[in-house]
């Protein structure tokens, strides 16, 4: 049905908080999709869907040192997944930015393992595509921006391509420049598809910020030659009121009633001026169709799922949730599952170091009320909001004193008062800005911190901080917030977490 326009009713955000750069696949009835994780781990998380609605977190694809490089800069690491289906085997094709290179993954399953990782020998990009000739020939397609070979960083060789020997991971041939798009800045994300005896080269340009977009060509190969298509962009919502900004970076797969749907990344930037994105690059779905030849993609409309979501972990199933996050270092490795909670112990590092001893969950609302149950004993340990090593907000507590700070591109403020008891609850909440004067709303929210006793009784918050500076605007990191726990002496156990969170 290539004409067909999906009638499918699409939440949006599609997987909300810090799911960037979505690659989708469908396999007979099931879709996966997976994102960038940059210095997180586990890395690379893979979705399962049978309606495009409904998605489970099942795996993912970096769950072991070495597949990855050892040192995952900031805003390295995983960049820009994509991922595909031949023959029995999935593959995941990805670029370790700052690390081992452009790197092919393959699994016999999606939930995995994974393999450690096949390097792309000598081929430097990003956002790098795996499509198929019909004759079998594996084409990947990439932005030609070098992160991995060590020279200076900052030039850009436009939309690249390559046949590879996908079992080795050696060239089979030369990079060759394709169709680039219409000179607007940063072509990359690009992806193949063949249509109607075309192929389709769909990619992204004018940079991941307001001026993202994405634009489409087409040509009689999977090496083109490739003509744009007549209304480039396809969907941007620059210059646009719109609340879902920075749109692009898309992959297409047809929908389960024969349609055409094209996941991207987006932003809900926040404040008067819609200047501040707290949750940074999420994930989106919106229709699409062929016409005359030619894709068409509907703007991202805005429709958040309805309620309240509500997270109750009280780490008592014998591991760790798989939505648990850290830095640079594997979540079960840092927790202790105990009989009454999860124990942290610290090693002196601190929110402001590379590893900190941090397990944490991506928010994924833009109102929401954390609390955790913390008895830091002789330890101390806390409640933390993270962008990155210069951006975080927390709350803790040991030697009987609670103490919140924010910490801001190297400023910092700190708020103490006396623990009310020997075990507290420690409380963050992101609230929307009030206030009588126009600066009063232009911030993104409110980030409250607060305390209370071990059954949430007689809260005090300390502090009510700008949360624009903890937002991807701000704090210009490609990642998004996270929320978790933490600790930096002692052994401190952590139980009853519970996130509450909505929207507007």
């Amino acid at each position: 049905m290539s004409g067909a326009t999906s009638a499918h009713k699409f939440p949006n955000p599609l997987i909300p908080g810090f799911y960037p750069d979505p690659s989708i696949l469908r396999v007979g009835e099931d879709y996966y999709l997976a994102n960038s994780t940059f210095e997180y781990l586990p890395g690379i998380p893979v979705f399962h869907s049978r309606d495009l609605v409904q998605w489970n977190l099942i795996g993912h694809v970096i769950t072991r040192y070495g597949q990855l490089g050892d040192e995952l800069p900031t805003n390295g690491g995983a960049w820009a997944p994509t991922i595909r289906h031949r023959d029995g085997t999935f593959y995941v094709v990805v670029t370790d930015a700052m690390g081992r290179g452009m790197l092919i993954f393959t699994a016999a399953d999606p939930t995995g393992p994974w393999s450690d990782g096949t390097l792309v020998d000598g081929i430097h990009g990003i956002d790098p595509d795996l499509a198929w000739d019909t004759d079998g020939a594996a084409y990947i397609t990439y932005s030609g921006l070098d992160t991995t070979s060590g020279a200076a960083f900052g030039g850009h060789g436009g939309i690249l391509q390559i046949t590879v020997d996908l079992a080795s991971g050696k060239p089979l041939s030369d990079p060759e420049s394709l169709w680039s798009g219409t000179g607007l800045k940063f072509p990359e994300a690009p992806h193949l598809y063949l249509h109607d005896g075309w192929w389709y080269l769909m990619i992204a340009e004018g940079g991941t910020e307001r001026g993202h977009g994405i634009s489409i060509a087409r040509g009689p190969s999977p090496a083109g030659p490739f003509e744009g298509g007549p209304g480039n962009p396809v969907v941007s919502a620059r210059s646009t009121n719109r609340p879902i900004q920075n749109t692009g970076h898309g992959d297409l797969v047809q929908t389960p009633d024969g349609g055409w749907a094209v996941v991207m990344l987006g932003m809900r930037p926040a404040g008067g001026t819609q200047a501040f994105a707290a949750l940074g690059r999420e994930t989106f779905i919106t229709p699409a169709r062929w016409v005359d030849g030619w894709l068409e993609i509907d703007p991202v409309i805005l429709a958040p799922r309805p309620g309240q979501e509500q997270v109750a972990d009280d780490f008592d199933t014998g591991e760790l949730a798989p939505e648990w996050i850290s830095v640079r270092r594997f979540p079960a490795e840092l927790a202790s599952l105990q009989p009454d909670g999860v124990a942290l112990t610290g090693d002196g590092s601190t929110l402001d170091g590379l590893r900190p001893v941090f397990l944490a969950r991506r928010p994924q609302h833009q109102q929401l009320r954390v609390a955790v149950r913390i008895d830091p004993g002789s330890g101390l340990g806390g409640l933390a909001v993270r962008f990155d090593e210069l951006h975080h907000y927390e709350i803790e507590v040991g030697g009987g004193v609670v103490t919140v700070r924010a910490a801001v591109a190297g400023i910092r403020q700190e708020w103490t008062a006396p623990a009310p008891s020997e075990v507290v609850t420690l409380h963050l909440d992101c609230e929307p800005p009030t206030g009588p004067n126009l600066l009063d709303w232009l911030t993104s929210d409110i980030i409250v911190l607060g305390v209370s006793d071990a059954d949430s009784n007689g809260r005090v918050d300390l502090a009510r901080v700008d949360g624009r500076y903890l937002s991807q605007e701000t704090a210009a990191s490609f990642t998004g917030r996270v929320i978790g726990i933490y600790a930096v002496r002692g052994t401190v156990t952590f139980s009853r977490y519970r996130y509450t969170g909505w929207e507007a």
